[in-house]
């Protein structure tokens, strides 16, 4: 395909212009970060990975009703998305105690919360994306709240899905963080999914282990990425049982 006019880069994905009008393609990159930029890898394969299984997810909401941005995956590492206009918003789902929510509340991490916590940061890689409250968004109307009413049912609804998806694969869904797009029909405007869901964005432990295989087993030196995103993909059905990731990265069923 050839390449067209680059729109946007962020650390993990490029977004170029699409074939059509309101239409983008999304590229995933091999980049792992953490830290906001500190910390920084390439892994070879990853991003064939990250799009596959994004692909299986997202293609999954999008039959279940769910409205999201993805249209259909173009090649190993590319997606056809619907353009929209990005909230400066991650929109993360809690179901259990991990990360900055365990640092910062001084629960132990691995104790499962009594009901999916929706939280809220502002975008800005700068600011270290910051918490905020619904009073911050309404205020500098970032979105209003009829919106985030929207995106609340959204990732509770996108959170029902995906626990009972992983644990049918063995994996607990910890916590994941998404993003949200408004798109234009007319007059009237729609909120929908954007962005990407994959080992990126979610905390996945195995159900009786806890072993992890997600982003977290770069920021924490536990072990290889690609095994364990490849690991995900397998008990997802996207990569074939028997099929070992090389170094030069995963084989993947087409």
């Amino acid at each position: 395909m050839s390449r067209r006019r680059l729109v946007y880069e962020g650390k993990a994905k490029i977004l170029y212009e699409g074939p059509e009008p309101g239409t983008l393609i999304q590229y995933f990159k091999d980049d792992a970060t953490a830290g906001n930029g500190e910390k920084h890898a390439i892994i070879d394969g990853k991003g064939v990975l990250n799009n596959r299984i994004c692909e299986h997810v997202m293609g999954a909401l999008n039959g279940m009703g769910v409205p999201t941005h993805f249209i259909k995956r173009l090649n190993m590492r590319e997606q056809l998305i619907r353009a929209c206009e990005i909230i400066p918003l991650e929109v993360v789902v809690r179901n259990v105690a991990a990360g900055s929510m365990a640092k910062r509340l001084g629960i132990e991490e691995g104790e499962p919360l009594p009901r999916p916590i929706v939280e809220y940061y502002f975008k800005d890689d700068k600011l270290g994306d910051p918490m905020v409250t619904e009073e911050h968004i309404v205020a500098f109307n970032w979105a209003t709240q009829a919106d985030l009413d929207d995106m609340v049912a959204i990732a509770l609804r996108v959170n029902d899905f995906m626990s009972g998806m992983f644990l049918g694969a063995g994996l607990k869904l910890i916590d994941f963080k998404i993003e949200m797009g408004r798109i234009f029909d007319g007059d009237f405007q729609r909120i929908i999914l954007a962005d990407e869901i994959s080992p990126d964005s979610c905390r996945l432990w195995d159900l009786k282990t806890n072993q992890k295989f997600d982003k977290d087993v770069f920021r924490r030196d536990l072990g290889s990425l690609i095994e364990a995103y490849s690991e995900v993909a397998r008990r997802l059905g996207i990569m074939q049982e028997n099929t070992a990731a090389p170094a030069s990265g995963p084989k993947l069923v087409s």
